[in-house]
């Protein structure tokens, strides 16, 4: 298949947004419609249409009153995306914080007041098929390989009426491809790379699609392997491009149509990656170096199970969707960086999730002047994490500190258990053809509780490892240890609606406009240490509170989606203003680091997106993404902003200005060959990492506060596509630019700055049987 890796002119178009592109077409036409002939003609001269579910339903992206990016594989495929990295430069307003892998959140119109948010969930909702897996609520999540999948839609704006809690900035999801019973199909995708200051960067895909019954039962497997040496040296445990990667996994589909009316869809999926470090780096030891005593490990194991009824009534489809999902991460961070590196203080957790997901959705048959939606959802998770605070036995001898059975001073373990129980409906009504109202609405109700469980023990290492290393009063002998008694947290309650409305018109055939206001939430936080005093030495730190209700927000938009000259040119816009209440903030406390969470008063986020894509010339593709935001702390009391850090007027964790710009060129050099070059520049604006004051010491300025770099980077590609197999070579951050894309909030980090991953080049093959 030619579009494998290889940008047509109009598959280059495709990474931008919000517009239409390639992907889906063949839901709109057969999918063997004309000659590769015929496609390359139609591709250059005009800029197809893409079908998205992003409401629930198969509708025409241009008629979607939501800002919606969608990808397609052939997208990913040609710009190399093969998780996370890249998605967010294709979709104006967003940025991902990256500190490591296994360590991401989205931030989305700038709804985010750092970019790291551990126990919170993360503003942007991330679904794989139907399981939402950024509901862990911690920084640990795991980053999925994004090979054949059907496509990627990336919705921006609250979408709390049709995605639930969570999705309170926008939603991405990532849809897994059908079995096709009619065919035989196979693919496969190598990537081999080099990166400056590192090694080399394997990747390995491949697909096969075999058809059992032919029409009727088919099965879909997909596996992956990556192997990606890292580039960051680690000089406190002496391993150079430490930070290296190995992921692998896969998933199996069986899909069964004994009817036309009738499917079942099976799927089993399994991922496992390992990053061996993390990517942070001490701009004081090196641009890209770290100090730790041991490896930092965010590392992740997720399985899930999913069963997929539909059936189609008269009138109406029928969609169940029951997803099992298994979950283990590993968060091993030293924390001696709270006490510049005096003596040994880091924290190895363990959490296993297990989540449960039932949605059961009724979906109209479209045509006539209403169409309408309802549905129930039900979510359940059990998070069970044990806490192990340590030291190490090198420096217990030293010190002479005896009593504990081990190199663990505190020990402690911990489970929550969180419900969502919500139902949901949607109703458009049609005054004319070109213009019709849509309303939707959700209610749901929440809870969330967290219990301490018996047997774990604390210590007073800390006190006494601080007077003997900072204040120079060794104090050797048996250290006191006391048992941590079990608790029962009190229950955290809501419930409420969610809810929106637009009006949508087409003052022409090409031009849709809309109106549109939406609101989204997020569930209620319990804090695992709630009312734990500070250590000794430090009697006037704040008590741990008992952690945060549930905040909102209302998101007021305007936007704009055409087709202009015969489909050479296409472009959307959109303005927005949101209102951001009772805000759940994420901060540690000084003197020990222990994370919590609790509200503030509330923000305002204003801003504008806009993307363009155009067909200047046969052969030719400019797309032109960018966005604009300014989002701002705007009501704040003053015990809000001693326990959190903010101020009045504090930015946001998010640019004021993201764009990019891609240009492509397709040509033929010989018969049975098809070329492409093409080169994009991104452009990311600096933002702060937190709020500029100290949690818990009023007006006292926050040591790490920072703002990230303002950086521009390029990627370029040259691709040969030959009938069955495509060929590319590439660099990635061309001018090796090593900006500073992400700051750590918090101190406990020697190194807490993230830069662009060095130069890049490779090699990628792609087949198609």
């Amino acid at each position: 298949m030619r579009a494998i890796l290889l940008a047509s002119a109009c598959a280059a178009a495709q990474m931008v947004v919000a517009a239409p592109a390639l992907a889906q077409a063949q839901q709109q036409q057969p999918a063997v419609s004309a000659s590769e002939d015929e496609r390359q003609d139609r591709q250059a001269t005009s800029i197809e249409d893409v079908i998205v579910t992003a409401t629930r339903r198969a509708e025409r992206l241009q008629d979607v009153p939501v800002s919606i990016t969608a990808l397609s594989q052939e997208d990913l495929n040609e710009r190399g995306i093969v998780n996370y990295d890249g998605l967010a430069t294709a979709t104006p307003g967003v940025v991902l914080n990256r500190a490591s892998a296994n360590f991401n959140n989205f931030t989305a119109r700038g709804i985010a007041t750092n970019g790291y948010g551990a126990n919170l969930q993360s503003t942007v909702a991330i679904y794989l098929d139907e399981l939402p897996i950024s509901s862990n609520g911690n920084s640990t999540i795991l980053d999925p390989s994004l090979y054949d999948v059907e496509r990627i839609e990336f919705l921006r704006g609250p979408q709390g009426t049709l995605f639930g809690s969570g999705s309170l900035a926008g939603a991405l999801r990532i849809l897994t491809h059908d079995p096709d019973p009619s065919a035989f199909d196979f693919s496969a995708l190598v990537d081999l790379g080099t990166t400056e200051e590192g090694g080399l960067r394997q990747r390995y895909n491949a697909m096969v699609n075999v058809p059992l019954i032919r029409d009727e039962l088919a099965l879909r497997v997909v596996g992956f392997s990556r192997h990606e040496e890292g580039w960051v040296d680690n000089v406190g445990t002496g391993i150079e491009d430490s930070n290296s990667l190995v992921q692998y996994g896969g998933r199996a589909i069986l899909m069964w149509a004994p009817t036309e009316r009738f499917s079942a869809r099976l799927m089993y999926s399994k991922e496992i990656s390992n990053p061996h470090d993390s990517s942070l780096t001490n701009p004081d030891r090196g641009e890209y170096v770290r100090l730790t005593d041991r490896p930092d490990l965010f590392q992740s194991d997720m399985t899930n199970y999913n069963l997929t009824l539909e059936y189609q009534f008269d009138g109406a489809s029928l969609t169940s969707s029951t997803t099992q999902s298994d979950y283990t991460g590993l968060f091993y961070v030293d924390l001696a960086g709270t006490y510049a590196q005096a003596f040994p203080f880091a924290l190895d957790a363990d959490a296993w999730d297990k989540t449960f997901v039932q949605e059961v959705r009724l979906v109209s048959d479209p045509g006539g002047s209403f169409d309408w939606s309802v549905g129930g959802f039900y979510f359940r998770k059990r998070r069970d994490v044990d806490y192990n605070y340590r030291s190490s036995e090198e420096f217990l001898a030293e010190q002479g500190f005896t009593g504990l059975p081990d190199e663990y001073y505190l020990r402690f373990g911990s489970h929550f258990i969180a419900h969502e129980v919500a139902a949901f409906g949607q109703l458009t009504y049609r005054f004319t053809p070109d213009l019709w109202i849509t309303g939707g609405l959700r209610y749901g109700t929440t809870d969330a509780q967290g219990f301490t469980e018996d047997g774990g023990y604390t210590s007073d290492y800390l006190t006494r490892a601080y007077v003997a290393e900072v204040l120079n009063f060794p104090n050797p002998g048996p250290l006191v240890v006391t048992d941590v008694p079990p608790v029962t947290g009190v229950k955290a309650e809501e419930s409420g609606f969610s809810h929106r409305l637009s009006l949508s018109w087409r003052p022409t055939p090409a031009v849709t406009t809309y109106a549109a206001v939406s609101t989204g939430f997020r569930p209620p936080i319990v804090n695992a240490r709630a009312g734990a005093p500070p250590p000794a030495t430090f009697p006037d730190d704040i008590i741990i509170p008992d952690g945060a209700t549930s905040d909102n927000l209302t998101n007021y938009e305007i936007g704009l989606k055409g087709r202009w000259f015969g489909g050479r040119l296409v472009a959307d816009a959109a303005v927005y203003w949101i209102d951001w209440n009772d805000i759940q903030v994420q901060a540690n406390r000084v003197s020990d680091s222990v994370q919590f969470a609790t509200n503030i008063g509330g923000a305002t986020s204003k801003g504008v997106e806009m993307s363009v894509i155009a067909i200047p010339a046969d052969g030719w593709t400019v797309a032109l993404t960018a966005g604009f935001n300014e989002a701002k702390v705007d009501d704040l009391t003053p015990e809000e902003a001693a326990i959190s850090g903010a101020v009045m007027d504090a930015r946001l964790a998010g640019p004021e200005v993201q764009g990019s710009v891609r240009v492509n060129y397709e040509w033929q050099p010989t018969a049975g060959i098809i070329a492409n070059a093409s080169v994009a520049v991104s452009h990311v604006g600096s933002f702060p990492n937190s709020f500029p004051n100290t949690p818990g010491q009023p007006l006292v300025p926050l040591p790490t506060y920072d703002d990230t770099d303002a950086y521009t980077f390029v990627n370029a590609n040259l691709a040969l596509a030959f009938d069955q197999f495509t060929v590319a070579a590439y660099v990635e951050n061309l001018f090796d630019d090593r900006s500073v894309n992400y700051i750590h909030p918090e101190a406990f980090l020697d190194g807490r700055y993230g830069r662009l991953r060095p130069r890049t080049i490779g090699v990628r093959v792609g087949y198609e049987y």
